[in-house]
This record gives structure tokens, sequence and C-alpha cells, in this order.
């Protein structure tokens, strides 16, 4: 399964990778858009557990054929019950969003990432 893996004690909170999901993601440099958060060096991001599945009530979260949980946004009805629940706090939502987002483990994040905090893993 991939899936974006961290090593918060390398962590220098230099906000790299927030600008770099924000703008792969949603095409603008706004780090509260990012689906990797970082606060005082710790780190914030999916690790595609899967528990925000099974509370989806529409069932528009599944996990595709690499193992990396995603949000079907054409049927998903903003409830953001998958915010609330996540374990990791790793289910965003933002103002400008109808509906909650997060990492999909594209590993941008990981290539600008100046310690190696953050990078992609295969492993579970």
């Amino acid at each position: 399964m991939k899936r974006l893996a961290k090593k918060e004690d390398l962590c220098i909170g230099c906000g790299e990778c927030e600008k770099a999901c924000s703008n792969a993601y949603f095409k603008e440099n706004n780090q509260e858009k990012s689906c990797i958060q970082i606060n005082k060096n710790k780190i914030k991001v999916c690790n595609q557990c899967g528990e925000c599945i099974e509370v989806c009530p529409i069932e528009a979260i599944y996990r595709d054929k690499n193992g990396v949980v995603r949000i079907n946004k054409k049927i998903c009805t903003g409830c953001f019950i998958c915010v609330g629940f996540c374990p990791e706090l790793a289910m965003m939502m933002h103002g400008d969003m109808l509906e909650p987002f997060k990492c999909v483990a594209c590993g941008q994040c990981a290539k600008v990432c100046p310690t190696q905090a953050v990078f992609i893993s295969e492993e579970v």
C-alpha cells in the first residue's frame, strides 16, 4: 500500500511540503489548503488507515487499487463526518471547499522536503 510516511523528529517546520501540496492539489499557493499540515514540527497527514471509509454514510470514500483512500467528490455531500472521525486529524476542510480533502500520496511534498521528514512508503 502506497502512503506518505513521516519522521517528525526530522521536521524543521519550513512549510515547503505544505506549499508543494497546495500547488499540486489546488493549483494555488495556500498552505491552509494543503493535505499535509505542519504545526510546531508535528506532521498531520493521512496514513491511509481507512477508518473514514466506514463512517461515510453515502460510501463516497473508498480505497483505490493502490490502497490509497480517496473521496469521490461527485457523490460526497459534504457532511464532514469523516473530518470529525479521523484518528489522525488528517481529513481536511477549508471554507472555500464544499467537501473534505486529504492526502492521496502523490509524493510532491516528499520531493521538496529538505530533511526527508516526509517520504513515500510502500510499507503497511
